[in-house]
C-alpha cells in the first residue's frame, strides 16, 4: 500500500469514526469543506455566486450539497454532479424509549432501513444523534450528541435456551432488540432517558424536548487482513461514497461547474424534504444556473450535464458465489463497479457506462460491472430518482463491499482511493462529456 493510499485510508477511517449518524457525517463533511475554502450558504438568504467560488449548503443538518462554480460557462459544459447518501440502516431510539424488565433498564428501539439484525447482538454499543432542548431563556435549541463510550448491549439468548439458534433463528425487532443499559438497584428511581441526556450534555436549566438518536457499534474503523487489504467499519454503505465524493470535489481544479449532493433517507425510500426524491437538489441547481448569465435555462444546462450516483455494490462473497450472475462477479480491490438493471432500478445506460469506462481509463483505474441474477430482486439507490427528477443523464456506480447493511461492513482498502481518482478525473476533464452521434 502506497504512502498516499495509507494517508487516504487513515483520513477515511477518522471520518467514519466521527460520523455515527447522518447529522455527524454532514458536520464532518462541512468541516472538511470549510478547511478547503468552501463557504457556507443559507437557503433562506439571497446567494451571490462568483466564478471560482466554492460553496456548500446544509438542509436539516443531515443532507448537504457542495459545489464549485467553474470558469467555463455552465451552458457549454453543463454540471458535473455526484450523489451519495448519508444514512445507514441502524436501530433508532423510540420517542418514549424507557423500559424496565426483570430489574433491567432497557431502551425501546425501531429498525431504520433494511438492517441485518443478527450482527447487532453482543456488540459494545453507544448512542448518538440530534437533540432539541429548551434553555433557561425558553428558547428552542438543537445540538449533536455522542455518548462515545459503550453504554448499551443486546445480549444473545444462550444456545442452551434456544437449541435452534444456529439453524432457524429469527429476530423479532419489537421484543428481541431492546438493548440493556443498566441494572436497577434497590431504591433506584424511574429516571427518564431525557434526564440522562440532559445530565450528560446540557446545563442544569436546559430541558430535552425531543431527539433523533440511534445506536452504533463503538468498534473503530480499521484496515485489516494479513496484507491489510480490507477496510472494516460500520456505515460503509454509504459514508464511504460521501467521503470519496467530498475528497474529489475538494481536489477539483475549478474549470468546470461541479457539484456533490449527499442526501439523508435513502435507506427508507428518499421521500422527504431532504431525501433524493425531495426538492433540495433541484432548487440548488436552479440557483446555480440562474447565477450564470450565459445559461438560457436550467433544462439546457442539464441536457449537457452528467450525474454519477455513488452507492456501494455487492462484491462476490467466496462462500456464496451462486448469489451472483456468473459473468458479473465484482471483487474487492478490483476497482469501481458500474451497476446496471433492465428494470431501471439503476439509472445506468450504455452511454453513461461508456463515459465512466473512459474516465476510468484516463485515471488508470480498473472498472467492474454488476447486474443481479435474473431470479433475484435488485436493490436500488438515488440514481434513478435524481435522473427522473432532473432529467439528467445518470449512471450508478459503487465500491464493491461485503456484509452490506450489517452493523460492521467490509470493503477493499484500495477501492476508495481508486473511485476518488475517477471522480476527480470526472470533475476535471475539459469540454463536454458526451458520446457523439454517428451521422
Amino acid at each position: 500500500m502506497s504512502r498516499n493510499q495509507n494517508q487516504f485510508n487513515r483520513d477515511l477511517c477518522e471520518f467514519l469514526d466521527a460520523s455515527p449518524t447522518p447529522f455527524h457525517a454532514v458536520s464532518s463533511m462541512a468541516h472538511r469543506l470549510s478547511e478547503a475554502g468552501f463557504s457556507e450558504l443559507q437557503e433562506s438568504q439571497t446567494w451571490s455566486l462568483e466564478a471560482g467560488g466554492k460553496y456548500y449548503v446544509v438542509r436539516n443538518g443531515s443532507s448537504i450539497i457542495a459545489f464549485v462554480i467553474g470558469s467555463a460557462p455552465v451552458s457549454d459544459s453543463g454540471l458535473r454532479m455526484t450523489a451519495a447518501h448519508t444514512d445507514s440502516p441502524c436501530l433508532m431510539l423510540k420517542p418514549q424509549p424507557d423500559m424496565t424488565r426483570e430489574g433491567c433498564r432497557q431502551l425501546g428501539v425501531e429498525v431504520y432501513g433494511g438492517a441485518l439484525l443478527n450482527p447487532w447482538f453482543d456488540r459494545d454499543l453507544s448512542i448518538a444523534g440530534r437533540i432539541v432542548y429548551r434553555d433557561a431563556d425558553n428558547c428552542l435549541r438543537q445540538t449533536l450528541v455522542d455518548f462515545r463510550e459503550p453504554v448499551a448491549v443486546i445480549p444473545s439468548l444462550a444456545i442452551h435456551l434456544d437449541r435452534e439458534a444456529n439453524s432457524g433463528r429469527t429476530v423479532n425487532p419489537q421484543t428481541d432488540l431492546p438493548p440493556l443499559v443498566k441494572l436497577l438497584k434497590h431504591g433506584d428511581s424511574e429516571e427518564d432517558f431525557r434526564d440522562i441526556v440532559s445530565q450528560r450534555f446540557l446545563q442544569d436549566s436546559d430541558q430535552v424536548l425531543d431527539f433523533e438518536l440511534c445506536l452504533y457499534d463503538t468498534q473503530p474503523a480499521a484496515i485489516i487482513g494479513l496484507d491489510k487489504e480490507f477496510l472494516a467499519s460500520g456505515r460503509l454503505d454509504n459514508l464511504l461514497s460521501c467521503y470519496v465524493a467530498t475528497r474529489a470535489l475538494i481536489e477539483a481544479d475549478g474549470a468546470n461547474t461541479c457539484l456533490m449532493v449527499c442526501n439523508d433517507h435513502e435507506e427508507v425510500g428518499s421521500v422527504s424534504a431532504i431525501g433524493a426524491d425531495g426538492p433540495f437538489l433541484k432548487s440548488v441547481v436552479e440557483r446555480i444556473v440562474e447565477a450564470d448569465s450565459t445559461a438560457s435555462c436550467s433544462a439546457a444546462a442539464l441536457s449537457r450535464s452528467l450525474m454519477v450516483s455513488c452507492d456501494n455494490a455487492h462484491a462476490v462473497h467466496p462462500n456464496y458465489r451462486d448469489k451472483h450472475d456468473a459473468e458479473h462477479l465484482p471483487r474487492l480491490n478490483g476497482g469501481p463497479v458500474i451497476k446496471t438493471n433492465a428494470k431501471q432500478r439503476y439509472a445506468t445506460n450504455s452511454l453513461t457506462a461508456s463515459l465512466f469506462k473512459q474516465l476510468c481509463q484516463q485515471a488508470d483505474v480498473p472498472v467492474q460491472q454488476f447486474v443481479s441474477r435474473a431470479d433475484l430482486a435488485c436493490g436500488s439507490t438515488v440514481g434513478p430518482i435524481v435522473s427522473s427528477r432532473l432529467g439528467v443523464a445518470t449512471l450508478d456506480v459503487g465500491i464493491p463491499q461485503l456484509a452490506m447493511h450489517s452493523c460492521r461492513e467490509l470493503a477493499g482498502s484500495s477501492d476508495p482511493m481508486a473511485l476518488s481518482q475517477v471522480l476527480t478525473e470526472f470533475y476535471n476533464t475539459p469540454g463536454k462529456l458526451e458520446v457523439e452521434q454517428q451521422s
